[in-house]
């Protein structure tokens, strides 16, 4: 009875201890993504002035960049832009929010390119816990439409 409350607790502080080191990767995501889309705002910003110099374009442009919101995030920068770009796509295209096709969209598009095992959540309003590969993690929002996509490790089966 001892050893199974000492395994326990060992259990316990390794659980513990990645769930700190999750919440730094966290933190530092969110606060390198708020510096990163503060920059992308004002590049683009500036581009559009210079291309167009139409004021009214502009705007919609912003307000389409700025409804994105990343809550969670332990993917590189160039994979969480290519999922915005892709679900600001499907999303545009969608008269009614249909969460099963932006999911499955997302899916596709990233399994063809990044490999096997992704997998995405969408909804307004759901729950979670899952276990991710390093570097491939991603909770997003885009107006009321919470994203979560993931890849998880690829085993193959010995025979």
């Amino acid at each position: 009875m001892r050893k199974m409350v000492e395994e326990m607790g060992g259990a316990s502080e390794e659980l513990e201890r990645r769930s700190r080191y999750l919440s730094s990767l966290i933190q530092r995501s969110k606060i390198k993504a708020d510096a990163d889309q503060e920059n992308d705002k004002k590049g683009k910003e500036k581009d559009l002035e210079e291309r167009s110099g139409g004021r009214s374009h502009l705007e919609n442009q912003l307000e389409e960049v700025s409804n994105i919101r990343v809550r969670a995030a332990d993917m590189p920068m160039s994979l969480q832009r290519r999922a915005f770009c892709c679900a600001r796509e499907v999303l545009s295209g969608m008269p009614k929010l249909d969460s099963k096709r932006l999911a499955l969209a997302l899916k596709k598009e990233f399994d063809s390119s990044y490999g096997p095992a992704w997998h995405c959540i969408v909804g307004t309003s759901f729950g979670s816990y899952v276990t991710h590969s390093l570097g491939g993690f991603l909770y997003f929002s885009i107006d009321k439409v919470y994203i979560l996509l993931f890849r998880t490790a690829v085993e193959p089966l010995d025979h």
